[in-house]
């Protein structure tokens, strides 16, 4: 069978790795793609929200199944477009979306239905946020309501840094449109976890666990970003933690979602906070995470194809999920001065140093082809993901690998995954 793969970060690079695995796939293309995904698909120049391009082509090349791997697209009614023209697509439809698109919706949606989360109140002005603000109990998180590429979430300490958050975000536009709207909510502690789940509007699948570092400076410090690394499985997501998720957010959220009349078929993902009370929904996504699908889909048996069309057919309750009792540690190489500002351009050297192997990856998230040579072109430029059998050796062989790839301006964080000795 053809797949097309819509996108061209490191999660669409561990996706098409994935689907390479497949007997059942003869050709894969990705649009757009980037250097790395070159390799094992025929990458074609259509941008992710060209939805008549992207159909067109499908419909002419007789592609089998499009996955739609980003927030934008899929918020955007990607997969609607595709199967407007009887094409099959894989991943949520706009109303389905929305999951992820209005944060607003989403925390209405786990208040209707009971499904653990923080306490918070929704705001269309700043006036109202700021008067709301004065008797608030610090720290305090604000979110801009629309996609942000994950750097929409601001962790407030203090009244002032709080108010000076609802201006950047609702006044200064900080965010775009994202900001039109906005949630303040209670600032949860405890361990953050990720986990992913296959959806087919009726049946959850929750796939291996995992962890986010989003802070660009070890000991996260330092601005939001995109994510600087994973690892999988957390320690901290036990079985008793997924048994309680299962029956309080997994299939309550699935439920809610099909009641709503929106079913949901695709991935969501589940950012949870381990509280003192219990397990609570920090955020959903409406696709695999990145850099999370980096760590996941390196330990899954499933020949993903399969799962996919499972999902869309509504099948997914015939599916057991099958992962590696093994361990994965992906560290990205960004470029100096990401999220702000950097270059781009530099060429990136060492790669080859990862042909052949079965325990190290390097997906390309920020790269392209310039002149014959791989250059940097993106804040986040790689991500090398290493397998272990646990954690510690997961981590020690991610950052071994780390140091088989040089370019100008190459930064990484060190401390990837060290909260793995402390459980």
């Amino acid at each position: 069978m053809k797949v097309l793969v819509v996108g061209s970060g490191g999660r669409e690079h561990a996706l098409v790795t994935c689907i390479a695995k497949s007997p059942r796939v003869d050709k894969i293309y990705c649009a757009p793609g980037n250097a790395g995904i070159a390799k094992l698909a025929e990458c074609v120049d259509i941008g992710v929200m060209e939805f008549d391009r992207l159909t067109d082509f499908a419909l002419k090349e007789e592609i089998d199944l499009t996955v739609v791997a980003p927030d934008d697209p899929l918020v955007a009614g990607a997969v609607d477009a595709f199967e407007a023209k009887g094409l099959r697509a894989f991943g949520p439809r706009a109303n389905a979306a929305v999951l992820e698109g209005s944060k607003a919706f989403s925390k209405d949606l786990m208040k209707k239905y009971k499904i653990p989360t923080a306490a918070y109140e929704n705001f269309d002005n700043a006036d109202d946020a700021l008067k709301y603000l004065e008797t608030a109990r610090m720290p305090i998180v604000l979110k801009a309501d629309g996609l942000a590429l994950g750097k929409g979430v601001l962790i407030c300490n203090t009244l002032e840094e709080a108010k000076e958050g609802v201006k950047s975000i609702m006044l200064d536009k900080k965010f775009g449109n994202a900001g039109n709207r906005m949630v303040i909510e209670e600032f949860m502690t405890g361990r953050e976890v990720s986990v992913l789940t296959f959806v087919d509007g009726k049946t959850v699948r929750p796939m291996t666990s995992a962890q986010d570092h989003k802070r660009a400076g070890d000991g996260d410090t330092g601005l939001n970003t995109g994510g600087m690394g994973t690892f999988s499985p957390s320690p901290f997501y036990t079985k008793e933690v997924d048994e309680f998720c299962m029956k309080n957010i997994y299939q309550p959220t699935v439920d809610a979602m099909t009641a709503e009349g929106r079913p949901f078929k695709g991935v969501i993902f589940f950012g949870l906070m381990l509280t003192d009370d219990g397990p609570k929904v920090l955020e959903y996504n409406a696709r695999f995470g990145d850099p999370e699908a980096q760590v996941v889909l390196p330990r899954m048996n499933n020949d993903i194809i399969d799962v996919m069309e499972a999902c869309i057919d509504g099948r997914l309750d015939e599916t057991e999920l099958d992962f590696n009792d093994n361990a994965a540690v992906c560290v990205v190489l960004a470029s100096e001065g990401y999220p702000v500002k950097y270059e781009k351009g530099f060429e990136i050297r060492g790669l080859d140093r990862f042909e052949g192997q079965d325990s190290y990856y390097c997906f390309h998230a920020g790269t392209k082809l310039k002149d014959g040579k791989i250059v940097t072109n993106g804040g986040r430029v790689l991500g090398v993901t290493a397998l272990g059998d646990d954690l510690k050796q997961a981590r020690s062989n991610a950052y071994e690998a780390v140091k088989w790839i040089d370019f100008d301006n190459k930064y990484c964080r060190s401390d990837i995954g060290k909260a793995i000795d402390e459980a």
